[in-house]
C-alpha cells in the first residue's frame, strides 16, 4: 500500500543551529524552548502522524488549507524557518 500521507519539509535558517550539535538535537528536536514549545503546538494538531527533525506528516485526509495555514505559521518563526515545502 502506497504511502499518501501529506508532508511538510522544513529548511531551517543556516545560523540558527548551533555547530556540533548532535543529530538527536537538530531542527525541530532542538533543545531550545522555542523549538520545544513549537514542536507541543504541532503534534496537538490530530492531523499529524509524526515529526521528524525536518518534517512534518499528516494524515492523507488532511486538507490542503490545513497544510497551508500549519506552513504559514512555521514561516513566520522567521528566527527559525526559512521556507517550508507542502508534498
Amino acid at each position: 500500500m502506497p504511502d499518501t500521507s501529506r508532508r511538510l519539509r522544513i529548511v531551517f535558517e543556516p545560523d540558527w543551529e548551533p555547530a556540533g550539535a548532535p543529530p538527536a538535537h537538530r531542527g525541530l528536536f532542538a533543545v531550545d524552548p522555542r523549538v520545544r514549545t513549537l514542536l507541543k503546538v504541532l503534534v496537538s494538531y490530530p492531523e499529524v502522524r509524526h515529526v521528524l527533525p525536518d518534517r512534518i506528516s499528516l494524515d492523507p485526509s488532511a486538507a490542503v488549507p490545513l497544510l497551508e495555514s500549519i506552513a504559514r505559521f512555521l514561516e513566520r518563526q522567521s528566527w527559525l524557518v526559512k521556507r517550508v515545502d507542502i508534498s
